[in-house]
């Protein structure tokens, strides 16, 4: 309900009405994001007071984060209603006042009322992303893949590479009926999109808690499509190591299967020198074509959830927070 418009001291209040799938948007009041972002009112933490941008994690009060088609569309509401209450009120203050018995001057008020300013509606932007977060069950919705939750300000980076490691597991399960040709080039895919999928887990991590490394730019352009490269550089910018819980086998066959995803997206699957060179892989020479079986996969997607959840862990102890 607004108050009465033209007393002093009187607030308005405006709803902002949820658009056709029920979000709402909001913006990031930092100046080097102002990021736009949606959520589901009535999902989530209840009556939380803050606010956390799912794009640079700036946190602030909730009245802070409105877009400037609701400032504008709000303030058009209220300047609208100014006007139109104080023109009733003029036009209450309407008289006409005759000379007495003909004679003398007549005095009278009359007020010309003009057309109302116009409200500026507005329609939210369409977003790339829906995301329930795992942790309050907030539903929001961003550009892009990542977000830490508007609500609680939980990462998303493990539940998406959660959801992409479900995925290869079905592909598997597809490639178990399928005919051999077919079946080989879905599992192959399967291997690509697991790496492809940590490597984009383990790039978002390390750049969200780069202010703690030791080297915050480094940090933020680390890569994890080499495996080996990425343990040393982790080590080097955070001080421990991703592997610290794998055995010397798991190890290596994580390895030897990212350097398979290397040579399959780069060399057509062909075995090099740098592969057998890498891996210590004695089943293949250079110039063979390399064999990526489904229980290969299974494993390696495994491997991948549990260094995931370690190095999330580490960084977070790093940055002072509380281990998942």
């Amino acid at each position: 309900m607004m108050g009465e418009y033209g007393k002093p001291g009187n607030t308005f209040s405006i709803r902002i009405e949820p658009d056709e799938d029920g979000f709402v948007g909001k913006e990031c009041p930092n100046p080097d994001c102002r990021g736009y972002f949606k959520a589901v009112p009535g999902t989530g933490i209840a009556d939380t007071p803050n606010c956390h941008c799912p794009y640079c994690g700036h946190t602030a009060p909730n009245d802070q984060f409105f877009t400037k088609e609701q400032i504008e569309y709000a303030q058009s509401v209220v300047v609208r209603g100014i006007m139109g209450d104080l023109q009733k009120r003029l036009k209450k203050l309407e008289f006409v006042q005759k000379p007495s018995h003909g004679f003398g001057i007549g005095v009278s008020l009359q007020v010309k009322t003009g057309s109302l300013p116009p409200i500026h509606y507005y329609r939210e932007k369409r977003l790339e992303t829906e995301v329930v977060c795992d942790s309050c069950t907030l539903r929001y919705s961003v550009y892009g893949v990542f977000a830490f939750c508007r609500d609680c300000g939980c990462h998303n980076s493990l539940q998406v590479l959660n959801k992409n490691l479900e995925l290869v597991d079905k592909m598997l399960e597809v490639a178990a009926d399928m005919e051999t040709d077919m079946a080989k080039r879905l599992i192959e895919n399967a291997l690509e999109d697991c790496v492809s999928a940590f490597d984009g887990f383990g790039r978002e991590i390390c750049r969200i808690h780069a202010k703690q490394a030791t080297d915050p730019p480094k940090a933020e352009r680390v890569s994890f499509q080499n495996l080996d490269g990425a343990r040393r550089q982790v080590n080097e910018l955070f001080g421990f190591d991703i592997a610290v819980d794998e055995t010397a086998d798991e190890w290596e066959a994580a390895v030897r299967s990212f350097q398979k995803r290397h040579l399959l997206a780069h060399k057509m699957g062909v075995a090099d020198q740098e592969y057998v060179k890498r891996t210590g892989d004695r089943t293949i020479v250079k110039g063979q074509r390399i064999v990526v079986t489904a229980d290969e996969v299974r494993s390696i997607a495994r491997l991948l959830a549990i260094l995931a959840e370690d190095l999330m862990r580490q960084l977070s102890m790093t940055n002072g927070e509380n281990a998942p």
